[in-house]
């Protein structure tokens, strides 16, 4: 199992490390995000109260706009490209090299995180290290926002840099459940050319 995840996470990390150029110029702005998702990230944003980590942040553009929401937040991403680039557009952030399966945070920590399509790569018996993860660092009652594929089965679909996921919205939320998260909402939505979105907003659970 360990070395199935290692190695998943070199095939991520190498695939987009070879098209991080293409990625930033196609998605690396917010002018490239959905006007519904700005507005429900937005809303979240309302509902922290502590720092913020932005798990899987790209170029930086969500963790950006969280700031800009006026909360103290930091990214994080496999991709060094990626981190190379956020450091650049916003020198006033932090953005460091990591994932997700140990996070450099300490337990109850922070007040949110924001996973944002930087799930859809894990394979289904993999998820929930991360959820554990991120349920371990934020504080009870700390908000967590996940976006992702949406699909009536789990199962893998192509993408354009290497094998995903996707997932019923009943299915992700019963395993954030078992992961220490309450779900309040759910968000999906559908265009022609787009791929099913879907978003979760969860919140952990006062018990460990």
């Amino acid at each position: 199992m360990e070395n199935t995840s290692a190695q998943r996470v070199d095939t991520v990390r190498a695939s987009y490390s070879a098209r991080s150029r293409e990625y930033v110029d196609l998605f690396g702005s917010m002018a490239s995000t959905h006007p519904s998702d700005r507005a429900l990230v937005s809303a979240w944003a309302t509902t922290l109260a502590g720092p913020v980590l932005d798990a899987g942040c790209g170029p930086g553009q969500w963790t950006d706009f969280l700031a800009e929401c006026g909360l103290e937040v930091r990214g994080i991403d496999l991709v060094p490209e990626f981190v190379e680039r956020a450091r650049t557009q916003y020198p006033h952030l932090v953005f460091d090299v990591g994932g997700f399966e140990a996070l450099d945070a300490a337990t109850g920590s922070l007040g949110g995180v924001l996973s944002w399509y930087s799930l859809i790569h894990h394979d289904p018996h993999e998820i929930r290290t991360p959820l554990a993860e991120f349920a371990r660092v934020l504080q009870p009652g700390g908000g967590l926002l996940v976006g992702f594929v949406e699909g009536a089965t789990v199962g893998t679909f192509d993408h354009a840099v290497t094998t995903a996921h996707r997932w019923p919205v009943a299915e992700l939320s019963q395993v954030l459940l078992e992961a220490g998260f309450e779900v309040l909402e759910a968000h999906t939505r559908t265009g022609s050319g787009h791929r099913p979105h879907g978003a979760i907003t969860a919140r952990r659970q006062n018990t460990r």
